[in-house]
């Protein structure tokens, strides 16, 4: 399913204070997006979808840059960036339909495009912010992540596969690394599970409240279905370069 963006904002102003602690595996992401891309400094770089600050943390430590700008739909977000880079500018909002009145040489996100529709246009706007020859890098997820949740409740992002997005960024993009792993958690019980993904934002995959009888059956069926309760991520680290275009903001 495709959620609206203002349904996508709800939940994670919900829980963006617990977002640090809970997102084991964004975090894992934004380090290794971070150490994918090359050593060089930027003059101006773009971060989409900040939220509690995980990729900031990483590219305050680890990026040479002159300038860093920074965006999430979560107004809130501003104070997570700047605790790692006071000087950061922070944009408020759709980060598609914001001017920036410049370009940039690096385009950052971390687990932000699995929840745009319309992956074309969003990198075909990643294009237009970018100077000829920068890079984006951005981390997202493949059709396998959250196998076990699926299963079990139908419930899903519409996920690209790996040939889905290179297709998609090939028109626009060199697609220098696209590296892909797995990583599975284990919980002591379904309850945890549910509780997890509230607490990184994914229970925005449905805007259904569920009731005492939905959970009971989400938990004895998860049980039976996968007694080792596991729930696997299946990310991806993409970094790729921009074609020249013409576009002038």
């Amino acid at each position: 399913m495709q959620l609206e963006t203002k349904t996508i904002k709800k939940y994670f102003q919900k829980s963006i204070d617990e977002y640090i602690k809970n997102a084991v595996v964004q975090k894992i992401m934004a380090q290794k997006l971070v150490s994918a891309l090359p050593e060089q400094e930027f003059e101006n770089v773009l971060e989409i979808g900040a939220g509690a600050g995980l990729l900031t943390a990483e590219a305050a430590g680890n990026i040479k840059f002159q300038s860093y700008y920074a965006n999430d739909l979560v107004e809130k977000s501003e104070c997570f960036v700047k605790k790692y880079i006071p000087e950061a500018k922070f944009f408020a909002g759709d980060f598609r339909r914001i001017n920036y009145k410049k370009k940039f040489d690096l385009l950052l996100a971390n687990a932000v495009f699995q929840w745009c529709s319309n992956l074309d246009k969003v990198f075909s706007r990643c294009s237009e912010l970018l100077n000829n020859e920068g890079l984006l890098a951005f981390s997202s997820f493949l059709p396998e992540n959250f196998k076990e949740f699926y299963s079990v409740t139908g419930l899903t992002l519409p996920y690209k596969s790996a040939d889905e997005l290179e297709k998609l960024l090939n028109s626009k993009f060199d697609i220098i690394s696209f590296e892909h792993f797995e990583y599975k958690m284990n919980f002591d019980n379904p309850l945890q599970i549910l509780s997890h993904m509230k607490k990184t934002g994914v229970n925005s995959l449905s805007d259904k409240t569920w009731g005492v009888k939905d959970i009971k059956l989400f938990c004895d069926k998860y049980k039976e279905d996968f007694p080792n309760l596991d729930l696997t991520y299946s990310p991806i680290i993409v970094i790729a370069k921009n074609k020249e275009n013409i576009f002038e903001l």
